[in-house]
């Protein structure tokens, strides 16, 4: 099932600025918090010297500022880094609504990254970075199928083949018969999230989830008509 969702409920989906969620992706680990602060320190130091040869009250004011804003770049950048990944989401015109199934689950090691270095003798060596990675098969009804790939998680291990899954897929024609990017993937059956980086504002999310399952138990109970109901056109959904 794909439903097309109008841009002010995209939009929700993927917010502008960075979610509570994704600010903790950002912030990352120890190491990331300590480049952030070496970042912001050296960044203060050299708006300081600088603010000791400014010329005028105005232009030294402009310094302060500046020295305030990178200064405290370990704090607010986890926000910024976050709402560029969302960017790249949110460029696309067209979303969509897509609900199919698993079809197959299984677990591959991935090239992360490869490092050179130099051994005990001297010579050049390439060491691969590999990380094992959980792979979801997933299809529809009409036969569309991606593959979605996350690090592996404990509470991944309860996914099976034949459950429902729902996400956000993004577009650059407006029929969406070419999809460009998918959001990360929600279980319903163990209301489960399987992502890397969480994308969507899930709150919102569920919420559209269960407005399309009421209105598909409606549809399925609802007396059959004679005359046929022309097809509504994709900007005309309400999502």
């Amino acid at each position: 099932m794909l439903i097309p969702l109008n841009r002010s409920r995209f939009e929700q989906l993927i917010p502008l600025i960075g979610t509570g969620n994704q600010y903790k992706y950002c912030w990352g680990k120890f190491p990331d918090l300590l480049r952030r602060l070496l970042a912001s320190v050296l960044g203060a130091l050299v708006i300081f010297f600088g603010r000791l040869s400014a010329l005028g009250d105005s232009f030294e004011l402009l310094l302060f500022l500046i020295g305030i804003t990178i200064g405290t770049y370990w704090l607010w950048g986890p926000i910024f880094w976050a709402s560029r990944r969302n960017a790249t989401y949110r460029r696309f015109p067209y979303s969509g609504f897509w609900r199919g199934q698993v079809l197959d689950v299984f677990v591959t090691d991935e090239l992360i990254n490869t490092e050179e270095t130099v051994n005990n003798r001297g010579d050049l060596v390439i060491v691969e970075n590999r990380e094992r990675r959980l792979n979801l098969d997933l299809v529809d009804e009409t036969g569309f199928e991606t593959r979605f790939q996350v690090p592996i998680r404990r509470q991944y291990r309860a996914i099976d083949v034949g459950m429902i899954a729902e996400m956000v897929v993004m577009s650059n024609q407006r029929d969406l018969s070419r999809i460009n990017r998918i959001s990360d993937v929600y279980i319903p059956q163990l209301n489960l999230w399987v992502s890397d980086y969480p994308y969507l504002r899930r709150d919102v999310f569920l919420d559209v989830s269960k407005t399309l399952r009421r209105q598909s138990m409606r549809s399925e109970t609802r007396p059959m008509r004679r005359r046929p109901i022309p097809q509504q056109r994709n900007d005309e959904y309400d999502l």
